[in-house]
């Protein structure tokens, strides 16, 4: 059984930036593809990044391209999101999640608890 905790949200004005981080605990984190999906109130959860089990490839939502940036650290077990630029339409909560296959698909094996992001106008 995998846990993951995220951290790092908050409020933030339009164009300021914020780091999320993950942290994995109870399995072996480098066998797991990771990746950060959120949820908008009224909305359904949307795919935002996903990181390979190296850490060498990522995927982004078109939404995100170019503000985010996800990485990992497999020796400290954590996963970190870096959101630059931010817009309120980014406002949601965020979530975590682990995947033994592809994560990409929205039925991760695992999923955090969430962490509320907010940008003001």
């Amino acid at each position: 059984q995998v846990q993951l905790v995220e951290s790092g949200g908050g409020l933030v004005q339009a164009g300021g930036s914020l780091r999320l981080s993950c942290a994995a605990s109870g399995g072996t984190f480098s066998s797991y593809a990771m990746g950060w999906f959120r949820q908008a109130p009224g909305k359904e959860r949307e795919f935002v990044a996903a990181i390979s089990r190296s850490g060498g490839t990522t995927y982004y939502a078109d939404s995100v391209k170019g503000r985010f940036a996800a990485s990992r650290d497999n020796a400290k077990n954590t996963v970190d999101l870096q959101m630059n630029s931010l817009k309120p339409e980014d406002t949601a909560v965020y979530y975590c999640a682990a995947d033994r296959s592809t994560v990409r698909a929205g039925t991760p094996d695992y999923w955090g608890q969430g962490t509320q992001v907010t940008v003001s106008s």
